[in-house]
């Protein structure tokens, strides 16, 4: 894999073959940033990865691009200016503040802490679930686990006013 430890931030324990639970009780931010401060305690200070849960098109090539970059933070935009992934290869000089137009709030967080800040043009990492119309993407696009579950659930491709939507059979 890309990363030695995979920890999942959650409010309930989830069973996630590889990966660790870690329980959060507080909000989006206050969890990851307490998780940052965390990480940057260990005396390896390890770079940490942050995915949101609703990038159903990520892929593990995705996964080993951006954490190949070089930049102190690497940033995957939403399509609406939102973060859907950030690479942070030093977590002590880094937090994070979610919600609203978080990639401009992210990128003004690294270069005030005087950090090199790279953006990562993915499609992938950018398609997240916030609406029903992006179910639409996943169908297009996904061949893994996301889609196939939508499918299951009896999800199809149909015309919707001149585009492509989501119906259920």
């Amino acid at each position: 894999g890309c990363f030695e430890v995979v920890d999942i931030l959650s409010t309930s324990i989830i069973d996630c073959d590889g990966a660790n639970t870690v329980l959060a009780n507080s909000g989006l931010n206050e969890a990851l940033n307490e998780y940052l401060k965390k990480m940057s305690s260990h005396s390896l200070n390890e770079p940490v990865l942050i995915i949101m849960a609703d990038i159903p098109l990520v892929s593990i090539k995705n996964i080993k691009d951006i954490t190949a970059r070089i930049s102190d933070v690497v940033i995957a935009p939403g399509r609406m200016g939102g973060t859907n992934a950030i690479f942070i290869r030093d977590p002590s000089r880094f937090h994070v503040d979610y919600y609203g137009a978080s990639f401009l709030k992210h990128r003004d967080i690294a270069r005030n802490n005087g950090l090199v800040v790279d953006v990562f043009d993915s499609f992938n990492l950018s398609t997240d679930i916030d609406e029903v119309a992006d179910i639409a993407e996943v169908l297009l696009h996904g061949t893994g686990r996301a889609a196939g579950c939508l499918k299951k659930l009896g999800f199809v491709l149909a015309e919707n006013g001149g585009r492509v939507g989501v119906k259920r059979m």
